[in-house]
């Protein structure tokens, strides 16, 4: 539950995002390249509440699996994007790890906990698009 409450302490910055900026396209790729399912991106940004832009969300099947994805993603943002994450939680237990760009937050997580906590259908106003697995 500390991933959610990592999202109230800090605010989004100016720069607006699209789903065809590079840092959406990196991330995404990145998951995909490391087997990442069920990968789906929230459009928040009409979303008045919305902590960020966009949510990408995709399930991993172990707790290695979180760990590969989640540090490919922040390998090849760094790489692409020259980007670091503003935070990242979750790397204790693999469980759900949530990695935060301010306006584009990557969660992954095993697929019992996206189950339990929903994030589709907390933020069921979000425009979905899914991404090929």
């Amino acid at each position: 539950m500390e991933q959610l409450a990592l999202l109230t302490t800090r605010k989004k910055s100016a720069a607006r995002l699209t789903r065809n900026s590079k840092i959406i396209k990196t991330i995404i790729s990145a998951i995909q390249q490391k087997k990442g399912e069920h990968i789906i991106s929230l459009d928040l940004r009409k979303i008045p509440e919305a902590v960020a832009d966009f949510f990408i969300i995709c399930e991993a099947g172990n707790q290695p699996q979180i760990r590969a994805i989640s540090d490919f993603v922040e390998e090849q943002v760094r790489k692409q994007c020259a980007e670091n994450p503003y935070r990242h939680e979750g790397y204790q237990v693999l469980h759900w790890v949530l990695i935060d760009y301010v306006n584009v937050v990557v969660h992954v997580m095993l697929s019992e906990n996206r189950r339990f906590y929903k994030l589709e259908e907390m933020w069921s106003d979000a425009d979905v698009k899914e991404h090929g697995d």
